[in-house]
């Protein structure tokens, strides 16, 4: 079942069997012949059509050379592979963990196949200045970022060697205090307009880094109004998830009720990431509230009946979202 392992009773496996069965019905009504193993021949309507990625042709017919999914751009028929690793493109919004503090750079672990680079001009200063940097901030740069902090940037180019080049010219990116990162596979994350997001009534930001490395923390108040959350419309002065640079503040602490929300919103990702479900937002929110509803507690999520609800519970709505179109 996906690779779940968890100890399923018999009613439980019939249960989410029957949901699982439901989910592949409904996709494949929406888009037939989408999912494909090597050696399935891809229907292909038109002689001239482009044969991409995933894809050779034998004779007359198309033949998938991964497992994946069949997508079509126009006459570009190719396979989407579902359990590649991650494939940076430009643009991309990460979180990544420092494992290097070298000269004028800082190394981050990304969960790709190499590790990415920071450098010290490509990032804010504490102080806010737009200026040269120098041997002084070279010398200061453990002040901003050690081993193990775990940072949110954005893909600005690749290196000569394949490397990563990141950024974090902006408030919204920089260091991420106060929450738990979770790592799931990074084709469960869909690349959107908006990664950032202001759960206002928990309290919680949450960054979905295309990469598979997932934020969920204590919401954290900025200045960059361009971080500010489409869905659910926090204070413009609110942001979600930058950090505080060089903050002379005194530590606090988060509340045991943010830790909560924190903790039930990090078990919801995991339970979908287990059950391969796509991770966004509404689905998150969506679980948390059945969790709610049912009076579970943290640790109750990660057992196997909640597994088969939320099972159920996207096939519902996937169901009802079918039939409105």
């Amino acid at each position: 079942m996906r690779g779940i392992q968890l100890s399923f009773s018999n009613t439980q496996k019939l249960r989410l069997e029957k949901a699982l069965a439901q989910l592949e019905s409904i996709s494949s009504k929406v888009n037939s012949n989408a999912t494909v193993i090597v050696a399935d021949t891809i229907p292909v309507d038109e002689d001239a059509a482009l044969k991409g990625h995933g894809t050779l042709e034998m004779g007359k017919n198309v033949i998938a050379t991964v497992c994946g999914v069949v997508e079509r751009v126009n006459k570009l028929v190719y396979v989407r592979s579902l359990r590649a690793r991650y494939k940076p493109e430009i643009g991309d919004i990460i979180v990544g963990r420092v494992i290097e503090v070298a000269p004028k750079r800082w190394r981050l672990e990304i969960n790709f196949s190499q590790d990415a680079v920071l450098m010290l001009s490509s990032m804010n200063l504490p102080d806010g200045i737009q200026r040269r940097r120098t041997a002084v901030d070279e010398l200061n740069m453990r002040s901003i970022f050690v081993e193990s902090d775990v940072i949110c940037a954005e893909v600005r180019g690749f290196q000569h060697d394949g490397s990563l080049h990141l950024q974090a010219r902006s408030q919204k990116y920089g260091k991420l205090e106060r929450g738990k990162l979770l790592k799931i596979p990074p084709y469960l994350v869909k690349r959107r307009k908006q990664h950032f997001h202001h759960l206002d009534q928990y309290g919680v930001d949450l960054i979905f880094g295309c990469n598979g490395f997932i934020w969920v923390g204590e919401h954290v108040d900025v200045k960059d109004a361009m971080v500010e959350d489409q869905v659910n419309k926090p204070d413009p002065q609110n942001t979600n998830s930058a950090s505080l640079l060089g903050s002379s503040e005194e530590p606090t602490y988060t509340p045991l009720e943010t830790r909560q929300y924190i903790c039930r919103i990090a078990n919801a990702i995991t339970v979908f990431s287990a059950l391969s479900f796509m991770v966004n937002l509404e689905a998150v929110i969506e679980t948390v509230t059945l969790s709610l509803s049912l009076n579970l507690g943290v640790h109750e999520m990660l057992e196997a009946e909640f597994h088969v609800q939320v099972a159920e519970q996207e096939a519902e709505r996937r169901c009802t979202s079918s039939r409105r179109k």
